[in-house]
């Protein structure tokens, strides 16, 4: 049984590495064949031809192609975006502008305009003492200046 094993495996060898070669070199000479390319060429032509034909067709039954889908779609995800970016906003304005802050800046603001008003006040009133020793310490050199014959 070895003998008939031995010599199935060197004809399959021998036919399957001719098979090979023979079938590369005949798909060599389809490609390199100018009938062959120029025929594949028409047909990818006759492929776009028709491409633009059934667009044209849609075009006119207010259809929407692929191309016009796709555009849509990048058109939306667009506005998608920059609707998200005025939504972050927003959110940020409304945190900027809560009852709560706003009351509470206010309620800083109203607590030192008391407290300025009232030192305003303070400076704003005659001081009786301080003004009267600075009258007396006035007129005391002036007394003396008299007194020193001056």
């Amino acid at each position: 049984m070895s003998d008939g094993s031995s010599v199935a495996k060197s004809l399959r060898d021998r036919f399957g590495g001719t098979t090979e070669e023979r079938l590369g070199k005949a798909l060599s000479e389809l490609l390199e064949n100018p009938l062959l390319t120029g025929a594949i060429g028409r047909a990818f032509d006759a492929r776009e031809k028709a491409s633009q034909a059934q667009e044209a067709a849609m075009g006119a039954l207010n259809i929407p192609s692929a191309a016009d889908i796709e555009r849509l779609t990048r058109r939306l995800r667009s506005v998608s975006h920059r609707l998200e970016g005025i939504e972050d906003g927003v959110h940020q304005l409304n945190r900027a502008f809560s009852p709560t802050g706003v009351e509470a800046r206010l309620s800083a603001i109203e607590e030192q305009l008391q407290t300025l008003s009232g030192r305003i006040d303070d400076l704003a009133k005659p001081q009786p003492a301080a003004g009267r020793a600075s009258a007396k310490k006035g007129s005391a050199p002036a007394k003396r200046k008299k007194a020193a014959g001056g």
